[in-house]
């Protein structure tokens, strides 16, 4: 692409790799002034040790068969998962960008604006819609409000791992104070410090995937907004627990069946036991890369169930 024509960035994906998760790749959509479309694809070097780098990339993902403004984040493409989108259909959303993917929580991407430039453009783009200054919600630091001006009794601290808060200035907080020995009053409960949740791994977020997201973030001592962030970070569109119940109500079905076939019939019994066994291989594949989705053999086994039973309860309530 001729970086010298005037051109505007239309859309923008960004994957990672499912296995070696420093590998990253990006699809740009620039649209020229005469209406014209060119989609660039690169890909990078995510390195924990140094510095990104941008390297040679083959056309992959445009030679496969979707529309770039369509995909969302959560699409797999082959080994490929889209952790962040933005386009026509997903305009930009300030605590929906990965802080990765932020320069002013991540500097190493500094090392490449090829990438950088357009998420400055997309970030910019956001604070306007939210009616945000850049600069405000770009820095880190606490700025002190003009002492003169009265009528500024609050100010903006931006947590790496937590939505904005509002922090009080000297007279907000004395008020707040008197507030706490008021009768009646809920306080509210102390959030995870910042240097704790960055620590929480995907490890951390498996041991949960059976219990519904409420009850995960309780267990995690984290807020559930904190929770859903991290589990953006590791490229998790939705929480699993649904996915995890099902397959495991499907097990303990075909495990009750294996024990009455035993009985009867011995081949049967073998069958039941290999579908079994399928089951709990794609549970574990479902904990280890919680963005998969049940295989369509399964849900079609699935539907069986759920059409089994139910003729059961007719037959049943006719009787």
């Amino acid at each position: 692409m001729d970086s010298h024509q005037p051109h505007s960035l239309s859309a923008l994906l960004v994957f990672k790799h499912s296995l070696n998760f420093e590998s990253v790749r990006s699809l740009h959509a620039y649209r020229f002034e005469d209406g014209k479309e060119v989609e660039v694809e690169r890909e990078f070097l995510f390195s924990e040790d140094g510095s990104y780098v941008e390297m040679a990339a083959s056309p992959f993902l445009r030679l496969q068969n979707f529309c770039i403004s369509e995909v969302c984040a959560g699409r797999v493409i082959a080994s490929w998962v889209c952790f962040f989108a933005f386009g026509p259909h997903h305009p930009p959303i300030l605590d929906r960008i990965p802080p990765i993917l932020m320069i002013s929580r991540n500097p190493k991407l500094a090392s490449i604006p090829a990438l950088a430039n357009d998420l400055q453009i997309i970030f910019e783009l956001g604070c306007r819609l939210e009616n945000k200054e850049p600069s405000h919600v770009l820095s880190e630091e606490i700025h002190e409000p003009n002492k003169d001006d009265q009528s500024k009794r609050t100010l903006f601290m931006f947590d790496l791992n937590c939505p904005p808060c509002l922090v009080a200035t000297p007279e907000t907080s004395e008020n707040q104070e008197n507030d706490k020995e008021a009768p009646g009053i809920i306080m509210k409960k102390k959030r995870a410090a910042s240097e704790d949740v960055a620590k929480i791994a995907l490890e951390d977020l498996v041991k949960y995937f059976d219990v519904p997201m409420v009850e995960a973030s309780r267990n995690l001592k984290i807020g559930l907004t904190v929770l859903k962030r991290k589990c953006r970070e590791f490229g998790i569109p939705r929480w699993p627990h649904r996915k995890i119940k099902s397959l495991d109500g499907l097990i303990r079905d075909l495990q009750e069946e294996a024990e009455r076939q035993q009985l009867e019939n011995k081949a049967a019994a073998m069958a039941v036991l290999k579908r079994q066994r399928m089951l709990e291989t794609e549970k574990e594949c479902i904990e280890q890369r919680p963005f998969m989705e049940i295989e369509d053999e399964t849900k079609r086994f699935r539907q069986d169930v759920f059409k089994r039973r139910h003729r059961a309860r007719a037959l049943k309530n006719r009787g």
